[in-house]
């Protein structure tokens, strides 16, 4: 496992617990807003400074008791092979564990639902469920049907879940919103967040002017279950 990063604490990253958040290397995605690109553009991964497993396995053991969780997320975890060894080592220490995830790969994401290695899952929503769209938010052609599955699997899950959408103007419409809204349905959490127009993958996106905490206000009406952060 090849780990970019790691937060040694976090309150708002894992709803309700006190966690760590691990930084995985490497993503499928090419999200022009993206400003995580150490860990995803090739050319920068070389440079990023790694985190050896046993040095992170020896800090889960030092913060036993202090640490209720520990939010995996990238870059993509679930583009990892051994991401469900990994995990099982986290479990193993008495570790609630939260994946973030593109949901791109609903077979591993099957896996550790199926095996119970994962106690809550957020997985982003780049845009409305369209070829066009989709590759555009993503940046390269991304799998729809490994998408919808990912949906599905999570919402049909046991495990605590939200969905989360980064709203990027020149990505996403208010008529993109609403789309993305009746796609989704009924769901036990949605959010709304606004994107950092900092370091991002494409340098034409530092000059784009986020959207107003208003206007996310105003557009998650539009979903049956959302909160802006």
């Amino acid at each position: 496992m090849f780990i970019g990063g790691l937060q040694k604490i976090t309150l708002i990253d894992y709803p309700g617990k006190i966690a760590c958040t691990v930084f995985l290397i490497g993503c499928n995605f090419r999200c022009p807003w993206c400003y995580s690109s150490e860990l995803v553009l090739p050319e920068k991964i070389k440079k990023q400074k790694r985190i050896s497993n046993q040095d992170f396995f020896k800090f889960l053991k030092n913060r036993k008791g202090l640490l209720e969780g520990v939010v995996i997320c990238g870059g993509e975890p679930t583009i990892n092979n051994d991401l469900l060894d990994f995990v099982i080592q986290i479990k193993k220490l008495g570790y609630a564990v939260k994946l973030d995830t593109n949901g791109s790969n609903p077979i591993i994401l099957k896996k550790l639902i199926k095996q119970k290695l994962i106690d809550y899952v957020a997985m982003d929503i780049k845009a409305p469920l369209s070829v066009k769209k989709y590759g555009k938010a993503t940046g390269n052609k991304a799998n729809l049907n490994n998408i919808k599955e990912s949906i599905d699997l999570i919402k049909n899950s046991k495990i605590d879940y939200e969905f989360r959408t980064t709203i990027v103007p020149d990505i996403h419409s208010r008529e993109d919103i609403i789309m993305m809204a009746k796609q989704i349905g009924q769901v036990n959490a949605y959010f709304l967040q606004g994107f950092r127009a900092e370091k991002t993958i494409d340098p034409k996106f530092k000059d784009i002017r986020p959207y107003s905490r208003e206007y996310l206000l105003e557009v998650s009406r539009f979903f049956k279950t959302c909160k802006v952060r």
